[in-house]
């Protein structure tokens, strides 16, 4: 069976180290689990790596490193996915202050990826992100992107097994 490919955005990997917030920390360690175990096909943008190097040196060391513990594909970020992105602002799925979270699903859609995981609720994982997707992704004629937490593919990952 093909691997899931699976996105991950800045949130997914910050929460690898978000002691107040343990419960979704945990979470997002078991999922680093079965990344390492190679269950899923994963990507990672240029954005995650430019945002989380606002984290203070400690907390970027250890997320730095918990990546050299999985496989997976840079996406590197072009006009294509700018010009993605500006579509979800003009269409009103989010504002332009969000142009990152634009940006992550942009590089997603265009790497080819069936799931796109995060934990930020306000502004990629909602109903209103989730159908604006669908418009966009119908219209531009883009495969269906999947939006979700991180949880969900713990399940998925379970019945794997």
């Amino acid at each position: 069976m093909k691997r899931l490919k699976v996105y991950l955005d800045t949130s997914v990997v910050s929460y690898l180290y978000q002691k107040d917030a343990p419960e979704k920390m945990q979470d997002t360690l078991s999922l680093w689990e079965l990344f390492k175990e190679g269950v899923y096909e994963v990507y990672v943008s240029d954005i995650v790596f430019r945002e989380i190097d606002r984290c203070s040196e400690e907390k970027l060391n250890i997320l730095l490193d918990y990546l050299d513990q999985i496989e997976y594909h840079e996406v590197e970020t072009d006009s294509n996915t700018i010009e993605l992105a500006g579509k979800f602002i003009d269409f009103g799925i989010l504002k332009k202050k969000s142009f990152d979270d634009c940006q992550h699903i942009a590089a997603a859609l265009l790497a080819g990826c069936d799931v796109i995981i995060s934990w930020n609720f306000k502004h990629i994982v909602n109903v209103k992100t989730v159908k604006g997707v669908k418009v966009v992704t119908t219209l531009e004629g883009y495969k269906d992107l999947l939006i979700y937490p991180p949880s969900v593919l713990l399940e998925e990952g379970d019945d794997d097994e």
